[in-house]
């Protein structure tokens, strides 16, 4: 498909020139000439790239209020901004806006010709990526046999076909947004949209924007995330960040099924299914100011708990062999040398949860190792900081052999406890221990058995 252009400048012959010029380069055209017929195209139809004028009829600075107005609707379109009066103020505010680049007038064609390709680059390359992530994340399972991950995998079953409000609470990178996928797919709203909002990322004047849209004074809209997931689900992640203000309104819309866009007058009627996510402990926040109560109790209708990957260790093997597969396909590769049952793997903090393993992994099929030595060599410098063994070994120099020898037989079997899932015969027969023995030794150091 032919990448599109806006040009706006408000001279002619400029306009004219940029055209042909563009033209001749292979790529489609649109064309602007003043402030009110580019926020027409671009509300119309927002190009693949932009080349804007800094200044037009409507004000000193209204090419940046433009390139504002593009990058509220996609962050991602490059925009090269042209000026006839250039200065190092006006350059350092259009690439604070999100300006690709900053050309003066006039300009060397060539040049202008070369910023054009390496933005149509930065947009193919921004695309790819995200297609590719969409292929990867739309592909994947809810991978575990840990005891969490299969409660978590009937819960889903149980909840899917009903239309309760969810609160998935888990640390960054657990997988609560996908299990909100999982939750959506499986539901009778599957074949309408899944939105995403997160709480944690907008700016904080557009949250009412971002949720509700805008009935703009020329007549076109913005939609907001409710409409966006009208008849389907919408999930607010990282819920806790919203302001209370915000969280008035959520409520109000929750209570009556309704609101108003900004600045308009017509209420606007949604069926939406809200899935809210955070990392935050929400009744934490309540007791601290930061959350409405009332809106607590409208969104925790039903509570989906995941625990951190380090209290799931029998699910990394499972993970590390499941992404091996699905990233080995995604780069074309016959297979990853990775140790499913490395020690520094499973013995690992893991603050970035499955996300943290999966780009581990991922990093191992992008320096593509020969063999499983440089693999565990890539495993370790990526993991070496924060390494349980180096941890045990520091602590262990400052005390007798004797209380280093209980510390670390504690810690070793507290893990491998874990990694079977309380199973003592599986851990037994991993640690070379006789079941009545093992039972012995977890009484002496005082670890609790679990089932």
């Amino acid at each position: 498909m032919a990448i599109e252009i806006l040009i706006v400048d408000d001279n002619t012959d400029i306009r004219n020139i940029l055209n042909d010029l563009i033209l001749d380069a292979g790529y489609k055209t649109r064309v602007a000439a003043n402030y009110n017929q580019a926020l027409s195209e671009i509300d119309k139809k927002i190009p693949d790239v932009a080349i804007l004028d800094v200044k037009l009829d409507k004000g000193d600075n209204d090419g940046i209020e433009l390139l504002t107005h593009i990058k509220s609707k996609n962050k991602d379109v490059p925009v090269i901004m042209i000026s006839g009066h250039a200065n190092i103020e006006m350059a350092i505010s259009s690439l604070k806006h999100g300006a690709f680049e900053f050309v003066e007038k006039p300009f060397d064609q060539a040049r202008l010709l070369n910023f054009i390709s390496r933005a149509v680059e930065n947009l193919n390359l921004k695309t790819q990526n995200k297609e590719y992530e969409s292929k990867l994340f739309s592909s994947y399972e809810l991978i575990g046999e840990s005891k969490n991950i299969l409660n978590i995998k009937d819960q889903i079953k149980k909840i899917s076909l009903t239309e309760s409000r969810i609160l998935i609470n888990g640390p960054s990178g657990s997988g609560k947004e996908l299990i909100a996928r999982k939750i959506h797919k499986n539901s009778k709203r599957n074949k309408k949209p899944f939105v995403i909002i997160n709480g944690a990322l907008l700016d904080s004047n557009k949250y009412e924007l971002e949720l509700f849209g805008e009935d703009k004074d020329n007549g076109s809209i913005s939609y907001g995330a409710l409409e966006k997931a009208n008849k389907g689900t919408l999930m607010i992640d990282q819920v806790s960040e919203i302001p209370l203000n915000i969280q008035s309104k959520i409520l109000r819309v929750l209570s009556d099924q309704k609101f108003k866009r900004i600045n308009g007058n017509d209420d606007i009627y949604v069926d939406v299914r809200i899935i809210c996510s955070s990392s935050k402990d929400l009744k934490n926040e309540i007791d601290l100011g930061n959350f409405r109560e009332d809106l607590y109790h409208r969104l925790n209708v039903f509570e989906i708990n995941v625990k951190p990957l380090n209290e799931r260790i029998s699910d990394i093997p499972l993970l590390i062999k499941y992404f091996s597969k699905k990233i080995s396909e995604n780069y074309n590769l016959t297979g990853l040398n990775i140790d499913e049952n490395d020690s520094y793997i499973l013995n690992y903090n893991w603050k970035g949860n499955v996300r943290e393993l999966r780009n581990l992994i991922e990093r191992i099929a992008i320096l593509q190792p020969e063999n499983k030595e440089k693999v565990s060599n890539i495993v370790k410098e990526s993991l070496k900081n924060e390494n349980f063994n180096e941890k045990i070994t520091e602590n262990s120099l400052s005390v007798p052999l004797k209380e280093a020898r209980e510390k670390f037989e504690k810690e070793y079997l507290t893990i491998q406890l874990k990694k079977f899932n309380g199973n003592i015969s599986k851990t037994a027969s991993f640690v070379g221990m006789e079941r009545s023995a093992l039972h012995r030794k977890l009484k002496g150091l005082g670890i609790k058995e679990f089932n």
